[in-house]
């Protein structure tokens, strides 16, 4: 198992911190990727904020009614090894196809 924490994403329109109104999850609880995790405020709205990933919620790292700076670390899973590197395949080079025209078209 290894260990993936989850930061504070930006959630746009120049917005720098939020403040944590409720957990929608709890420590221990398994999660899907886009399970609402918690729902946060900001100077403009209230918004649920969604999990980036599957796994074991391993630490909840503010409380309810603190707040945190956007890229600070909001919450930690516990995932499988092999989901914990680069999300996705890495595509095959493959030599470029080129088409060439043997004939002049026709007017």
């Amino acid at each position: 198992m290894a260990e993936v924490t989850f930061p504070l994403p930006d959630l746009g329109e120049g917005l720098i911190s939020a403040k944590v109104l409720t957990w929608l999850v709890a420590e221990g609880d398994w999660v899907e990727r886009n399970t609402p995790l918690v729902e946060v405020e900001t100077t403009k709205s209230a918004v649920e904020v969604p999990s980036p990933q599957s796994g074991r919620v391993q630490r909840l790292h503010v409380d309810e009614d603190g707040e945190l700076s956007v890229g600070e670390p909001l919450v930690t899973f516990a995932v499988d090894d092999e989901q914990a590197g680069i999300v996705g395949t890495v595509p095959a080079e493959k030599k470029p196809t080129r088409r060439v025209r043997l004939s002049l078209p026709e007017d």
